[in-house]
């Protein structure tokens, strides 16, 4: 799975379980935006709406655990 991390200076930073790697943010659909799934398709960058959601409801998930655990 690879994620956008962040923009920095014109180019996208996507973080997958291999490292990270930069790319123009112009090689990437211009509604991309930090914490979306993407995938490289026909050469061209894709997002994965569905795994995006997920990925965010997972991490909303965890967040409110941390926070219950941290009120304890």
């Amino acid at each position: 799975m690879t994620v956008i991390d962040r923009f920095e200076n014109g180019y996208a930073v996507l973080v997958n379980e291999k490292g990270s790697v930069s790319v123009p943010e112009s090689e990437l659909p211009p509604e991309a935006a930090e914490g979306d799934v993407v995938l490289l398709r026909g050469g061209r960058y894709v997002t994965d709406r569905k795994a995006t959601e997920k990925k965010r409801k997972q991490v909303r998930e965890r967040l409110q655990r941390l926070i219950k655990e941290d009120k304890r």
